[in-house]
């Protein structure tokens, strides 16, 4: 562990005796090796690898509970369903909601935001309105805010950032105003992991009555989120990206906003009572959660923040920014690299640029040395437009990366370096 390291941890109050190899060991894809090298994961932000109580808990449901929830009258419904609803209540608590009736069970993240803008959204923006949202966002908290704004005559209205990454928060109480219905902003950029403000972007907001929703993909994974201390409208967040299944999610809202939302999709589970001529709908969350639910899934997601809150978010998050600042200092000594987001308050993130190398390439290349990282737009087109650049190489860090992954990365860099070079 790095002196960085050590003394980002020892802030948060925690010692040296926390040990990276054990934690590791919970995790079996890590044991692997590619292409006849030890396997480095580093596409954290793309997707989180799982634990094996994880993995236990969803090979338990499916041998030993699989069955439908809610409506069966036998064992092994009433086993699920009490499983299934006992996941809500945990994640509730995760996130420090008053009521586990407002967690409602998506897909993940763009499902969640794509359910906020065809219910409420649709009920609240009109012809001549306005959506803000800010150049940090992923093209999920983009187009189904555009496809609203076409569908109803409003307006799109973009927060700019600085060269750092940092919001403009001038801007931003500017832009906001008597037309601007909705705020929808990213916690953590997914692209170059600025963490923005959002407990007071929310409070200023709010002395307008407007409400925000906040994309927290890439924030609950590496902070704690309370919804009381963020006093955000709506929170979305993925169970894959915080060590859970895929095809997992969690939207959280505001009690005066759910009850009088519509419902998103129709079918079975979520309603009262349905004849030819009316359907009448159940209350939310039930309202939200049409047809037959991932229930292992939503299970596993429950397990995985059992395993994080085992850890200690301010335990992972003290780790994760020592192993950044390590990171940082590597990157900073490679001839021709440039780090793209230099905000100074980020996750665990790092964007970058090689002179005269696709970000295509790099990956590639690493890739022989067994390094999974991430390159491409990273689904932010806008941003990285505005860096002007097409694309960045992007390696993302979690709980169970090592200073020694780290200096292998920089070494395989310095090798794309020598060859392109030549």
């Amino acid at each position: 562990m790095t002196e960085s390291s050590q003394t980002a941890l020892n802030r948060a109050g925690i010692q040296s005796s926390f040990d990276v190899n054990a934690l590791r060991a919970q995790f079996p894809i890590l044991k692997k090796r590619v292409r006849g090298n030890p396997f480095v994961y580093l596409d954290n932000a793309a997707t989180t690898q799982k634990p094996q109580s994880v993995i236990d808990v969803l090979n338990q449901y499916y041998t030993d509970q699989n069955a439908n929830i809610h409506r069966g009258i036998h064992y092994l419904s009433e086993q699920a369903t009490e499983a299934y609803e006992d996941a809500r209540s945990r994640i509730s608590k995760f996130i420090n909601v008053p009521s586990e009736r407002q967690i409602i069970f998506v897909r993940g993240t763009t499902e969640g935001i794509n359910l906020i803008a065809q219910t409420f959204g649709r009920q609240r923006v009109r012809s001549g309105d306005e959506i803000l949202i800010s150049t940090l966002e992923h093209h999920s908290n983009i187009v189904p805010w555009q496809l609203l704004a076409e569908a109803q005559g409003a307006n799109i209205k973009v927060i700019p950032i600085d060269d750092r990454g940092v919001l403009d928060l001038d801007a931003y109480g500017k832009l906001l105003n008597d037309r601007t219905r909705i705020v929808a902003l990213s916690h953590v950029s997914n692209a170059i992991g600025t963490v923005s403000p959002i407990a007071e972007m929310c409070r200023e907001a709010h002395q307008r009555d407007i409400p925000v929703i906040v994309d927290g993909a890439q924030s609950a994974p590496h902070m704690k989120v309370d919804m009381q201390a963020l006093d955000c409208d709506f929170f979305v967040f993925s169970g894959h990206k915080i060590f859970g299944p895929t095809g997992t999610g969690v939207l959280y809202g505001k009690d005066k906003w759910l009850r009088d939302m519509p419902p998103y999709e129709g079918g079975g589970g979520m309603i009262q009572s349905v004849t030819f001529e009316k359907t009448r709908f159940l209350e939310y969350p039930a309202r939200f959660e049409a047809g037959t639910p991932h229930i292992a899934g939503s299970i596993g997601f429950a397990a995985a923040l059992d395993f994080v809150e085992e850890i200690g978010m301010e335990k992972i998050a003290a780790y994760e920014h020592g192993i950044l600042q390590y990171a940082t200092e590597q990157f900073s000594q490679i001839d021709g690299l440039k780090i793209l987001g230099t905000a100074p308050e980020k996750a665990a993130v790092l964007s970058f640029i090689l002179d005269d190398v696709h970000p295509h390439d790099i990956s590639t290349f690493l890739d022989q040395d067994g390094i999974a990282i991430r390159a491409g737009h990273h689904c932010a087109q806008p941003l990285m437009n505005r860096f002007g650049v097409a694309g960045t190489a992007r390696a993302s860090f979690s709980i169970y990366n090592t200073r020694e992954e780290v200096d292998v990365l920089a070494a395989s860099l310095r090798k794309i370096v020598r060859f392109f070079k030549r």
